[in-house]
C-alpha cells in the first residue's frame, strides 16, 4: 500500500530485479508503484503523479509521456541506452535523463563472445540438426579464432573487455573509436584504426558504439562492399547500426559468412523478417544483459541513484547533467552555490537582452569543474528572468541556446590575487557588466568585483546595490533613509573607482526595502541607481 507519507512517487512499468525494488521500498519517503507491462495510455494518464520514471527497454518513453509527467524530475533506464527516452524532450523540461552503463558491462560482454563462438562453429545450426536425427558433421565445418583479427568499433566499457577476451583466444584486435585516445589504446594493447582500414582488415567486426544520427546504419552497403569476402559481424549493441536489408543480401551472395544478432532496429522483429530465413545467422532476442547478476546489479544500481538524485544528494550517470565527481563533490558543492549566485547577481544588474556570457576560471581548484560550474551560472543567470521552477542544471544550457545566448569558457591554473576565481562577464544589447567571486576558507562566498569597483561582499539574502557618487555624507544619508523605514542593515560593504568618483554600495538586509524608501533613495541627487535584490 502507498505510504500517505511518502515525499516522492516512483514509476516503474517493467520489470526490476527484486534486489532493486527492496532498496527503493525501504527508503520512507518513498512509494513505488511497480505495474509491468503497462499499457501506454496507462502510463500517459497515470505518469503526471511520480516524481521518477524507471524504465527497461520495453517501455518508450517519447515527447507524449514526457509532456505529461508535470511532476518527473528523474527517468532512470536500467541499462545502457537510452534510444528509447527522447532525451531532448526530457532535457528541455529539465528532467534528469540517467542509465547504468556499467552494471551489465560483463554480461553483454560475454555474450559478445558467446555469439562470436556460436557464430564460427556453427553451434546453433549443429545442434538444431542433431535434434532432428540427423549426423551430418562435414556440413558444419568451422573456423577457430586464433590468428583471426577482431575489427571492435566502439572501444567503450564494453568494446574493451571484448577485446580483451578476443586477445585470450589468440586473436589480433584493432578498434575504430574516434573518441579514444591514442593512449588509452596502447594500455590495452590495442591498434587504433580509421573505420575504412578496420572494415578492410578485420575477419570478424563486432558493434559496441551507442547509436546516434551519426551511427544510424554505419554497416551499410557501401561499408559492407570494403569488409573482406567471407567476413562476419556481431551486434550485441544497437540493431539500427547495421542496414538489415544490406546486411541480408551480403549473406545471401556470400560477400559475408555469416552474422551474429542480439538486437534488432524493430523488437520484436516481425515474424517474416527475412534473416529468420538464413541458415548462415545466428539470432538471440536482445539478451545481452540477461543474467541474473547483471540484472540484479543494474537494478541496485538504478534504485540507489534515483534515490541521491531525488533526494538532491549527487546524480550519477546522467546523460544530460554535468559530470560531477562525486569524491569532489563536497569541494565542488560551494563553488556551484557561489557561481549561481554570481549569475543570479548578474541577472539582477543587467539591462537589456542577453547576447553573451563569457566565464573566466582562475586557480587549480575550479579548473577541472568548469562544466557544471558554467550550468550553475547559468542557472542562476536565467531563473530570475524564466522563474526557478523552469530552470534546472539539466535545461539551463538548452534554454541559454534557444533565447541565441553565446556562452564562452575560458580557463588560467594562474590567479594574480586570489588563489581561485570566477569571474563572468555578460554583455547585452545595451550594456556590459563583469563580476567576479570566490571562497573564503574554501567555503563562504565572497563577491569581489563588480565592474570596476572591488569589495569583499556577502552574495546571500536581500541586498541593497546603491550605485553614487562618491561624496561626503551618501553613506549616512542612504543609512538614515533605510532606518526611517526600519529596514536594519546586516552588512554594508562599499567599492569605488578613486576619490571622488563612483561608488557602490553592497548592503546585506535583514528585511525587504518598500517600494516607497526604494524612490526616496533613487531621488537623492548623488545616487545613480537602485536595485533590491534577492539572492
Amino acid at each position: 500500500m502507498p505510504n500517505p507519507q511518502s515525499n516522492y512517487k516512483i514509476l516503474i512499468p517493467d520489470d526490476l530485479s527484486s534486489a532493486g525494488l527492496d532498496l527503493l521500498r525501504a527508503d520512507p519517503a518513498v512509494c513505488v508503484t511497480v505495474a509491468k507491462k503497462m499499457p501506454r495510455a496507462e502510463l500517459i494518464a497515470q505518469i503526471g503523479d511520480y516524481d521518477a520514471l524507471i524504465v527497461r527497454s520495453e517501455t518508450k518513453v517519447d515527447a507524449e509521456v514526457i509532456e505529461a509527467g508535470k511532476k518527473l524530475r528523474v527517468i532512470g533506464r536500467a541499462g545502457i541506452g537510452v534510444d528509447t527516452i527522447d532525451v531532448v524532450a526530457a532535457t528541455h523540461r529539465g528532467i534528469i535523463v540517467m542509465n547504468t552503463p556499467q552494471a551489465n558491462t560483463t554480461a553483454t560482454c560475454e555474450h559478445t563472445i558467446a555469439m562470436m563462438l556460436a557464430l564460427v562453429r556453427n553451434i546453433p545450426q549443429a545442434d538444431a540438426s542433431l535434434r532432428r536425427g540427423e549426423w551430418t558433421r562435414s556440413k558444419f565445418m568451422g573456423a577457430q579464432l586464433l590468428g583471426k583479427t577482431l575489427g571492435v568499433i566502439g572501444f567503450g566499457r564494453i568494446g574493451t573487455q571484448v577485446a580483451r577476451r578476443a586477445q585470450a583466444f589468440g586473436m589480433e584486435v584493432i578498434a575504430y573509436d574516434p573518441y579514444v585516445s591514442e593512449e588509452a589504446a596502447r594500455a590495452n594493447k590495442i591498434v587504433l584504426v580509421d573505420l575504412d582500414e578496420l572494415l578492410a582488415r578485420s575477419d570478424i567486426i563486432t558493434l559496441h558504439s551507442s547509436l546516434n544520427p551519426g551511427s544510424r546504419r554505419l554497416l551499410d552497403s557501401a561499408a559492407i562492399d570494403k569488409m573482406k569476402t567471407g567476413a562476419r559481424v556481431i551486434n550485441v549493441a544497437r540493431g539500427a547500426l547495421v542496414d538489415a536489408d544490406a546486411l541480408c543480401e551480403a549473406l545471401i551472395s556470400g560477400k559475408l559468412a555469416g552474422a551474429a544478432l542480439d538486437v534488432f532496429e524493430e523488437e520484436p522483429p516481425p515474424a517474416d523478417h527475412p534473416l529468420f530465413k538464413l541458415p548462415n545467422v545466428v539470432l538471440t532476442p536482445h539478451l545481452g544483459a540477461s543474467t541474473i547478476e547483471a540484472q540484479r546489479d543494474v537494478s541496485i544500481q538504478m534504485a540507489e541513484q534515483i534515490l541521491d538524485a531525488l533526494h538532491e544528494r549527487e546524480v550519477r550517470n546522467a546523460v544530460n547533467f554535468p559530470p560531477i565527481d562525486p569524491t569532489a563533490l563536497p569541494v565542488i558543492r560551494p563553488w556551484l552555490r557561489l557561481a549561481e549566485k554570481l549569475g543570479a547577481l548578474q541577472s539582477s544588474l543587467i539591462v537589456g537582452r542577453m547576447e553573451r556570457v563569457e566565464v573566466e576560471y582562475r586557480g587549480a581548484d575550479v579548473a577541472p569543474h568548469i562544466k557544471p560550474l558554467s550550468v550553475a551560472l547559468l542557472r542562476g543567470l536565467l531563473a530570475p528572468v524564466l522563474g526557478a521552477e523552469r530552470v534546472n542544471y539539466v535545461n539551463a544550457p538548452v534554454i541559454a541556446e534557444e533565447r541565441g545566448i553565446i556562452v564562452s569558457q575560458a580557463v588560467d591554473l594562474t590567479s594574480a590575487n586570489y588563489t581561485n576565481l570566477i569571474s563572468c562577464r555578460v554583455t547585452t544589447d545595451k550594456d556590459t557588466h563583469t563580476i567576479a567571486g570566490v571562497l573564503f576558507n574554501g567555503q563562504q562566498p565572497r563577491v569581489v568585483q563588480i565592474d570596476g569597483f572591488v569589495l569583499d561582499a556577502v552574495p546571500e539574502g536581500l541586498v541593497l546595490i546603491v550605485s553614487s557618487r562618491d561624496v561626503p555624507g551618501v553613506i549616512g544619508r542612504i543609512g538614515t533613509i533605510l532606518g526611517q523605514s526600519y529596514v536594519n542593515i546586516a552588512e554594508y560593504r562599499l567599492g569605488r573607482t578613486g576619490p571622488g568618483d563612483m561608488a557602490m554600495s553592497f548592503i546585506n538586509l535583514d528585511n525587504p526595502v518598500p517600494e516607497e524608501t526604494l524612490e526616496t533613495l533613487r531621488a537623492q541627487p548623488e545616487v545613480v541607481d537602485v536595485k533590491q535584490v534577492m539572492l
